[in-house]
């Protein structure tokens, strides 16, 4: 897996609003209601990155969780990390 040019990692950021690239990452904050809907978020992520076998770095406080996501096997941004942005994105029912 080759890592993405910045260009070609702009060009997608295009269509990941709230997403950046930062020191060679993508990088996202997630902000929710309370802990339980973080929490949430981060248990159906990582069904998600399991499934994909790909794991994001991360890092949560009470409402808030931030994403790090990069190929460390590539080197830098690939296609694969951009699925997993996309997948993270994407809304999630949460029980209540």
């Amino acid at each position: 897996m080759e890592p993405l040019s910045e260009p070609q990692i702009a060009a997608a950021l295009a269509e990941l609003p709230m997403w950046s690239y930062e020191n060679g990452k993508l990088h996202r904050t997630f902000r929710f209601r309370d802990f339980r809907d973080a929490f949430a978020f981060m248990s159906r992520g990582a069904l998600i990155a399991e499934a994909m076998h790909h794991h994001p770095e991360w890092f949560n406080v009470y409402h808030t969780v931030k994403v790090w996501l990069v190929t460390h096997d590539a080197g830098g941004v690939t296609e694969q990390d951009l699925a997993l942005a996309r997948a993270l994105s994407e809304p999630m029912s949460l029980p209540r």
